[in-house]
């Protein structure tokens, strides 16, 4: 009983994460950091994408509260609009830009509004390179579990056997390089689509922010 106790925990411990990435060949090897190295950049973009959006929210949140406190548009602009830091901020100084003249709403709409682009543009950043990892991962993760298979294979060929014995270590190989494929494949998803709807709900803001401005400007040069 102990013998055969012993003789489990010995397989266990042959089929452990490191023994398994130790003992594939180079190919395997570099399928399995590939995807290691993609799992972790997708969490390193999704925490410095979220954090990101936490602060934008947070400032647009304090810019609409002072910008409809009902201070004068004088005031809002030297506080806003000489040194813009946020999105807010500067669709507010590019459609004050254009604020004079007659008729400024038209004027002030494009100016605001190709602002507002900029700004979501440089928002999304990061989203691509998620979209890339969670689309490419899994294939990755495939040439890995194809690449072991087929070391199963030789192996049965070199030594004329198909035992358990001969085939597990391939197989093993190969679905752990699947396993890593999904591992960063499914975060890097779950991460582009939730950090899509976060950007999608502070774009509705800027872009109706934009709207107000254009409706500001063409109300006041009646």
């Amino acid at each position: 009983m102990e013998e055969s106790m012993m003789t489990v925990a010995h397989a266990s411990e042959g089929f452990s994460f490191l023994a398994l990435f130790m003992r594939a060949d180079w190919i395997v090897k570099i399928v399995m950091a590939i995807l290691a190295f993609m799992s972790v950049w997708s969490w390193a973009i999704a925490v410095e994408k979220w954090l990101a959006m936490r602060s934008l929210h947070a400032k647009g949140r304090a810019f609409e509260r002072e910008f409809w406190s009902g201070q004068s548009l004088d005031a809002l602009a030297e506080k806003f609009a000489r040194n813009p830091r946020d999105p807010f901020a500067k669709v507010f100084a590019a459609g004050l830009r254009e604020w004079k003249g007659a008729n400024p709403g038209g004027r002030v709409a494009k100016a605001a509004g190709a602002e507002a682009g900029r700004e979501l543009s440089a928002a999304e950043s990061g989203l691509g390179i998620l979209a890339t990892i969670a689309s490419a991962a899994p294939f990755v993760g495939l040439f890995g579990t194809v690449w072991g298979i087929l070391n199963s294979f030789r192996a049965i060929a070199a030594q004329g056997d198909a035992n358990l014995a001969v085939v597990a270590p391939g197989i093993a190989e190969a679905l752990f390089a699947t396993a890593l494929g999904l591992l960063a494949a499914i975060p890097a998803v779950i991460f582009f689509n939730a950090l899509s709807s976060n950007i999608g709900q502070y774009a509705a803001k800027l872009e109706g922010f934009v709207d107000e401005l254009s409706a500001l400007a063409e109300r006041g040069s009646e």
